[in-house]
Parts: C-alpha cells; sequence; structure tokens
C-alpha cells in the first residue's frame, strides 16, 4: 500500500483567502516572474491545493476561466473603480449562481455553474466580492516594490504591510539598515 503525497505548493504565500490566492499564482522568485498556472498541470495543482479538485476538471476550458477571473480580480485590486475589471468580474459572476433549498437539516446553499469549468473561476470572484463587503481596506499588495503577491490582512489593529515579515519585510529593513550606514 503507497501512501500518495500531495504535491508541495511552490508559491511564497499560499493560504489567502481563495480570490488573493488566486492573483498570488503569479510570484517573483529569485527576480523571475513564475505563474503557477501556466499550464493545466499547474491548474491541477491549484485546485488541489485549494480543495477544489473533486468539483472541477484540470483542463483547458478550467484554466482559461480563471485566467479571466484572475485579470479581472487583479485590475480591481489595482484600482477598485475601474469600470472594465467591474464589467470583466461581472462576466464570470454571471456564469454562476447560488442554488438555496431547504434540506432535511435546513438551509442548502450549493454553487452552481453553467459549465463546470467556471466554478472554480466563479467562487474566486465571489470570494472577492465577500472580502469587499467585509474589509475592502484589508485587501493589500505587498509594500516590497519587488513583490507582486496579495494579501488580506487580518492583523488586530490593520496595518500589515508586507506579504511576509521574514522575506519581503526583512529585505526592506536590511535595505534601510545598508543604506542608513553607507557613506554618502
Amino acid at each position: 500500500m503507497s501512501l500518495q503525497v500531495p504535491p508541495r505548493d511552490p508559491r511564497p504565500l499560499p493560504g489567502e483567502p481563495l480570490s488573493l490566492d488566486l492573483l498570488n499564482t503569479r510570484w517573483n522568485s529569485g527576480g523571475s516572474p513564475r505563474d503557477l498556472l501556466d499550464s493545466v498541470a499547474g491548474l491541477a495543482a491549484w485546485l488541489e491545493f485549494n480543495g477544489l479538485a473533486d468539483r472541477a476538471g484540470a483542463d483547458r476550458a478550467t484554466l482559461d476561466a480563471l485566467l479571466t477571473a484572475r485579470a479581472a480580480i487583479g485590475r480591481l485590486v489595482d484600482d477598485r473603480d475601474d469600470p472594465q475589471a467591474r464589467t470583466a468580474l461581472n462576466a464570470v459572476l454571471a456564469h454562476g449562481w447560488i442554488d438555496r433549498r431547504l434540506g432535511p437539516d435546513g438551509p442548502v446553499d450549493q454553487v452552481r455553474t453553467d459549465d463546470p469549468g467556471w466554478l472554480p473561476a466563479w467562487q474566486a470572484a465571489a470570494d472577492y466580492l465577500r472580502l469587499l463587503a467585509e474589509a475592502p481596506e484589508r485587501i493589500r499588495s505587498c509594500a516590497h516594490p519587488d513583490c507582486v503577491l496579495h494579501f488580506h490582512d487580518i492583523s488586530k489593529n490593520g496595518t500589515r504591510r508586507w506579504c511576509s515579515m521574514a522575506s519581503c519585510g526583512n529585505r526592506a529593513k536590511a535595505s534601510r539598515h545598508y543604506a542608513r550606514g553607507k557613506p554618502s
């Protein structure tokens, strides 16, 4: 009997809410841009990392739908007032709806989409709406100029600036320290 080892997530900041996790499928590694969604295999890994592998197929249609959602969410995070990005996000949301029913144990909500390939994209778009409704000011981009990652600031005082204090925050501190010690 062999145990199947789940794939290791190569991204530096996994585990953010689904919409931001989708944005974080692009990152920089040693100065080189990386993109987990550059292939169907990367899509399969992302679906697995987010518990969606049993609900969506890793195929080109699903990948295209997710790339559409990622582009719209990314543009909205950069500029929440961008009307074209808003239209693009609404187009993703138009592919699905929540089917509400009363089941034997109480209310049941089930997401439905017009095409199964749109389910992960729709869920990411719906998650972005949830974040906007709860605390839009807590959706942040990392303050490090070379970092392209995004996070949901859940710190108590809401002043988090870095995707990770261990990486980007530390690099910024080290850079400031070096600049202070450097003779003019």
